[in-house]
């Protein structure tokens, strides 16, 4: 069974503490739906870009922006990884969305086939590895760690697995998100993919503890900014029989964590600087509304008109401004019309 080792410090727990304050904060405010959507395309851009990029594809973001919006039928690898990885984002929110994506065996291998699909061998997609692996270091070319043996991948994938749905009310899921992403990177489960993988999991165990900006989110960017440091956190050195019971995740919960609040304090920036165009901006009495409805579950005009002075024709205006942004929606007919919340991030 997996028992890791760490130690919930000073700067984990204040980590912990701020990066729940962020999620609320975002969690009780409203953005048009057109923002969301814009920027929910471009975060899958950017993680798409940065998740590959730290593997070492080459390809600079406006590239790849260029390929996921022309979608080209013939496609080099390079293309093909930031292809698969944008498409593994889409098929995980949607899962997200059904309430569908619980942590299994079957949705590791389904995502590493998602990501992998055209790139290596059939019989390695999708597929815990069979061989022995090691780990370069890639700017000496030099082997710096050697992963478990072939034969005790898939049982060790399998106790991790089960830590985590074991300590779901036990361990905040902040640090259970964090185990996950660097014990399966020290397990190597796979020959190849195994860091793109990871990074998609930890993402949908980060979406379990109610980060609702899921869509929005880019961690994968925070690696990629420092990649050397990234691998020198995230990785080990030497071999896993000698080293696995000396093993402590602190260092890197406080990395990992790190990275959580650098990226929701990005996409808070974004969301506020979108959200103010002429066409997306909310005045004093839209937001009377919204408040309103905060507090009470809903509004009507009646309602509405004791606490403004603006016409019937004019409050008419406001409710249908909110419902085309996304933010409210239009209840039951004639004086019994009432309206409510309907997107909320």
């Amino acid at each position: 069974m997996f028992k890791p080792k760490y130690t919930i410090t000073e700067k984990l727990l204040a980590n912990i503490k701020r990066i729940a304050g962020l999620v609320a904060e975002l969690n009780s405010r409203h953005f048009p739906r057109v923002v969301i959507l814009a920027l929910e395309k471009e975060a899958r851009e950017l993680s798409s870009f940065a998740s590959t990029s730290i593997e070492g594809n080459p390809l600079p973001l406006t590239e790849v922006k260029r390929i996921l919006k022309n979608q080209p039928e013939r496609l080099r690898d390079t293309e093909r990884e930031v292809v698969n990885y944008n498409r593994a984002l889409e098929d995980l929110n949607q899962l997200l969305q059904k309430r569908q994506a619980a942590l299994s065996i079957k949705l590791i291998l389904e995502t590493h086939r998602a990501i992998t699909r055209g790139l290596i061998d059939k019989n390695r997609c999708g597929r815990i590895r069979q061989e022995s692996v090691f780990v370069n270091d890639p700017r000496t070319g030099k082997t710096v760690y050697w992963p478990p043996d072939q034969r005790d991948a898939k049982p060790l994938l399998e106790h991790l697995v089960d830590f985590v749905h074991a300590n779901k009310k036990a361990i905040d899921p902040l640090i259970l998100a964090g185990l996950f992403h660097k014990q399966f990177v020290i397990i190597h489960p796979f020959m190849d993919g195994n860091g793109r993988t990871a990074r998609l999991i930890a993402k949908v165990l980060l979406a379990s503890m109610g980060l609702n900006t899921f869509n929005l989110f880019s961690f994968e960017n925070y690696y990629n900014r420092n990649v050397t440091k990234y691998f020198e956190k995230v990785g080990l050195v030497n071999n896993y029989y000698d080293i696995k019971d000396k093993i402590d995740f602190t260092g890197w919960l406080e990395y990992f964590t790190d990275g959580i609040i650098d990226e929701l304090l990005r996409v808070g920036k974004e969301l506020q600087a979108a959200a103010l165009t002429p066409e997306t901006a909310l005045r004093p009495y839209h937001r009377q509304i919204l408040d309103h409805i905060k507090e009470h579950g809903y509004i009507t005009d009646k309602e509405y008109a004791a606490v403004t002075k603006r016409a019937k024709a004019t409050r008419n205006k406001d409710f249908n401004k909110l419902i085309t942004l996304g933010l409210i929606e239009k209840r039951g007919k004639g004086k019994a019309t009432y309206y409510q919340l309907k997107t909320r991030l």
